[in-house]
């Protein structure tokens, strides 16, 4: 046990608020002996251990206890932005201070970071759109850049890189994982060379730690990475770029429970930077909240022949029109939509599944307790044998896999060799690489898999997409369903016709509704603003409550304690509440809460009177299981 003394007399003391990092302890009170600046990493002890933790203010001797000293001031620290900001994540995202500092990697006190140094780099030559949407957002500080797949809109990101180079400022870009391809990275690296790094989860600690003492010295100029590159320690930010903002990926399901696209928004306004989100297919709120730059054309413009079918798998269809753009020496991409955790209802005749009659949404097959389920309001209702809009029977669950479907293929058409790309099968940067490779070199003719297929791949040979199952994603239990299956459906058909023209198949009983929208997305965005008009958001604030204990009991209890605590704020509506979809994780049981509000503070301050340690807060969440 490591003993501590408490000195109760010295000429000078100095006291100090400190963040215990990754710790989800309110902030205490040490000592020191001399002067420490705000925002320096010390050690201090807890009880019979020794923290890591961040000077987060300057303050008075204690009235009621006596203080223990800190034990180290590290070279590393944080700035005062970075503070500010992380007490907002602790505000807005309900976790500690040192949680949310805990986000960010701090600045190494004992390195000097050097200025931006700007060599000759050549700008790409821009259409006269791109070039429109650039002078467009150059006005702007905060703007959506909508524009449909294949517009070149990463030219005009790398034209907007250039410009804040030339003001010595340095860019952080934002992108999903599954767009951090080689594919991505080389083409980012052909303007910017070694100033460029890319930051995601496939990293070794060597190499992290590699571009951290770059970083620290100033030799960085751009971050590209997933979410966690927006708290890597880069200087004098001039841009912050989130690509794909649409992305669910940005939306962290741990605490801290933040969404990076709008932190980023955040970071920038608190230190004067420009933010650029972009996508082909929006986020509703993004679109409603955000002043919009539009691309309205691809940079190379070709034929794209919608095809509507129905059915279900792999039909004879579907092989004759692969192993035709087989036999033509062209590439094709088939897409099958991940399994997910639950189960749905859907009719083989007219595609629909068994909404909840409250919210909309598609309702859960829970065959267990012999019922569908709202995930929303935890509706409930026995398992329907016929459909509820065609009166169609039998309703069905069966859905093809990938590894289904690449035994299908190969065996119906000779000398095909189709690359799998899912997460089964693509687990480390090295296979990634490898298959993108084969298929880019035409080695393999068909790429087959789930939403990996969807961002950052650029095959001017692919001239054929085939996409199952989109039906599944249209009954999903989301009040996003709609926008998920139209913004799928458009990212996918994307990855085609990108140099020549391209046939894309859809397999759906719902080809009305796909026809409508599939060359005008703005078009689905008007209709779906009404359809989400005060019931979710951009017009309403929802949260989500989850609280988990090993006894069920005490579970419960603790989900009704709330629950009636919740009551007493008129503000807020409880939506539903119960046992949550997941209903044990790790050995405990789950039950969750959902609440929505038209006002955001009555929320936050209701959900701050009922926080406490047993429970989880998600405010604004994109998942609900």
């Amino acid at each position: 046990m490591i003993k501590f003394s408490i000195k109760k007399w010295r000429s000078t003391i100095y006291y100090y608020k400190v963040a215990l990092l990754k710790s989800s302890a309110p902030i205490l009170t040490y000592s020191y002996k001399s002067k420490i600046e705000v925002g320096k990493v010390v050690k201090v002890p807890l009880k019979s251990k020794v923290k890591r933790g961040v000077i987060v203010e300057e303050t008075t001797k204690p009235i009621d206890f006596e203080t223990v000293d800190i034990l180290e001031i590290e070279d590393k620290f944080y700035t005062k932005e970075q503070i500010e900001i992380s007490e907002f994540i602790s505000k807005y995202y309900f976790c500690s201070v040192g949680e949310a500092l805990n986000l960010y990697i701090p600045h190494n006190n004992s390195v000097e970071t050097k200025s931006v140094e700007l060599e000759e780099i050549n700008s790409p030559n821009l259409s006269k759109a791109q070039q429109i949407a650039f002078n467009n957002l150059l006005k702007k500080d905060l703007a959506l850049l909508f524009g449909v797949t294949g517009a070149g809109k990463t030219e005009i990101f790398i034209s907007l890189i250039i410009k804040n180079l030339k003001e010595k400022k340095r860019t952080i870009l934002l992108m999903p994982e599954i767009s951090l391809t080689p594919q991505m990275e080389k083409r980012l690296k052909r303007y910017f060379n070694d100033k460029i790094a890319i930051w995601h989860s496939r990293l070794t600690k060597k190499q992290k730690q590699n571009i951290l003492d770059r970083l620290n010295r100033g030799e960085i100029y751009i971050i590209a990475g997933a979410r966690s590159a927006l708290f890597t320690p880069i200087k004098d930010v001039g841009l912050i770029i989130v690509d794909e903002e649409h992305d669910d990926s940005y939306k962290s399901m741990m605490k801290p429970r933040y969404h990076a696209r709008d932190m980023a928004i955040y970071i920038g306004r608190k230190i004067g930077a420009k933010v650029v989100l972009s996508s082909a297919t929006p986020t509703l709120s993004s679109y409603y909240k955000y002043d919009i730059v539009r691309l309205k054309e691809p940079f190379i413009k070709t034929k794209k022949r919608y095809i509507f079918i129905e059915g279900n798998g792999i039909s004879n269809l579907i092989l004759e029109k692969i192993e035709y753009n087989f036999k033509k020496g062209e590439q094709s991409l088939l897409f099958i939509p991940t399994r997910g955790n639950f189960k749905y209802l859907y009719c083989p005749s007219c595609g629909e599944t068994q909404k909840c009659p409250n919210c909309s949404v598609g309702m859960a097959l829970h065959a267990k307790y012999r019922q569908i389920k709202c995930h929303y309001c935890n509706h409930t209702q026995p398992i329907p044998e016929i459909c509820n809009s065609c009166g169609y029977s039998p309703l069905t669950t069966k859905r093809i896999g990938t590894a289904e479907a690449k035994e299908i293929i190969e065996k119906n058409i000779e000398g095909i060799v189709v690359e799998q790309f899912d997460k089964d099968t693509i687990t480390t940067p090295t296979k990634l690489k490898k298959a993108l490779e084969r298929f880019e070199q035409k080695k393999s003719h068909i790429l087959l898999g789930t939403q990996m297929l969807s961002k950052g791949h650029d095959y001017a040979n692919i001239t054929l997409s085939v996409i199952l199952g989109i039906d599944y994603i249209l009954g999903i239990s989301d009040y996003r369903a709609r926008e998920k299956a139209m913004s799928l459906l458009v990212q996918i058909a994307g990855r085609s016709g990108r140099a020549k023209s391209a046939d894309i198949i859809v397999q759906s009983a719902n080809g009305d509704f796909f026809e409508m929208y599939i060359e005008d997305y703005e078009e689905f965005l008007k209709d779906e603003l009404e359809f989400a008009r005060d019931l979710y958001p951009p017009f309403v604030t929802l949260a989500r409550v989850l609280i988990s204990n090993r006894s069920e009991k005490r579970a419960f209890n603790t989900t009704k304690e709330i629950v009636s605590k919740l009551e007493e704020f008129k503000e807020i509506e409880i939506v539903g509440h119960g046992k949550a979809p997941i209903e044990k994780i790790a050995n405990k049981y789950r039950y969750q809460i959902l609440l929505r509000s038209s006002k955001r503070v009555p929320m936050l301050k209701a959900l701050h009177q009922i926080n406490n340690p047993q429970i989880e807060i998600d405010i604004d969440p994109v998942e609900f299981h």
